[in-house]
């Protein structure tokens, strides 16, 4: 079940958060740190209604945050749609162990579909540019990479910004 997050389970979300961190670290990926994901950042998400999490046999196992709020990083890249209308992912999160079951894919799922039923023109997004996995993943879901943005407190590397038009 895809539910909104209550504050109360923060402490849960960031766990999982930490697991994947971790297990990002362990293959070389270091897009996740001690500065990211923050509570205070799922606190606002969560203030905003924007945070959803992923409940498999009423255990948390996952989250997204799907947001109207286009971050001030985003304003140079050259999108597919005209601003103002669209929805922005971030913070996708899988438990470590359930990855590669198709939990992600439900999450996107959601998303694109609430997207749609809300008159949204597209998905937009950013991942590592480290992270082939997820690069992978989204271009398989059909969204088009369109440019770099850089997010110093997290990585010296860039990340891909995606966006798929609805």
């Amino acid at each position: 079940m895809i539910r909104r997050a209550k504050i109360s389970e923060i402490p849960d979300i960031l766990t999982i958060c930490k697991a994947c961190a971790a297990h990002m670290i362990s293959n070389g990926i270091y897009q996740w740190n001690e500065h990211y994901p923050s509570a205070a950042a799922f606190e606002k998400d969560i203030e905003r209604d924007e945070l959803y999490v992923l409940e498999v046999n009423e255990k948390i196992i996952g989250t997204i945050v799907i947001s109207t709020l286009m971050d001030d990083e985003y304003v140079p890249i050259e999108w597919r749609t005209p601003n103002g209308n669209s929805v922005y992912i971030h913070r996708l999160s899988i438990e470590p162990n359930l990855q590669g079951k198709g939990y992600a894919q439900k999450l996107m799922d959601f998303a694109e579909n609430y997207a749609k039923e809300n008159g949204f023109v597209s998905v937009r997004l950013d991942t590592f540019s480290q992270n082939k996995r997820n690069q992978k993943f989204y271009e398989a879901r059909g969204y088009r990479r369109l440019g770099d943005i850089f997010l110093p407190k997290q990585s010296e590397h860039p990340f891909h910004c995606f966006e798929l038009v609805l």
